[in-house]
């Protein structure tokens, strides 16, 4: 009788722990530094006529070449509150290169921009569906925060 008892404890502990190896390997995955990225970077900030001019860098590490692509950007203000949210085209990504695109914002000061925020990739021509928005990583060369 005991035998049994500790055969079902020890089954069950390894059943409990054969669940959670898809969630480990899931983690190990998304946090490899190897797996391919989209990186988008905030380069600067410059006030201009209309308003302010913000440039981005962004770089295509996935296998795949982007035919168009597409942000939506949320802007927060001094106040930290939302200020807009809007849509910019990044248009073509191609593997492996770099690609500056600039967007002159109207209205918007660059002094009261706190921090920007990546919602979602509306569009993403190329890869499959959902994984521009899984690779996506950012970072800013500014103060002001950049989320993806």
């Amino acid at each position: 009788m005991p035998t049994k008892t500790i055969l079902a404890v020890v089954a069950g502990g390894l059943f409990s722990i054969a669940s959670c190896l898809p969630a480990f390997a899931e983690e190990a995955t998304a946090a490899s530094p190897n797996a391919p990225k989209l990186n988008v970077e905030l380069n600067a900030l410059v006030p201009s006529q209309k308003g302010c001019m913000m440039t981005f860098v962004a770089e295509n590490d996935l296998a795949t070449p982007i035919g168009k692509i597409s942000f939506e950007l949320a802007f927060f203000n001094d106040k930290n509150a939302v200020d807009r949210v809007t849509v910019l085209d990044f248009r073509d990504l191609p593997v492996g290169k770099k690609r500056v695109r600039q967007f002159d914002m109207p209205g918007v000061k660059c002094e009261s921009v706190s921090r920007i925020i990546i919602n979602d990739t509306p569009v993403c021509d190329g890869p499959a569906a959902g994984e521009c928005k899984a690779a996506l990583t950012t970072r800013s060369q500014l103060s002001v925060s950049f989320e993806g």
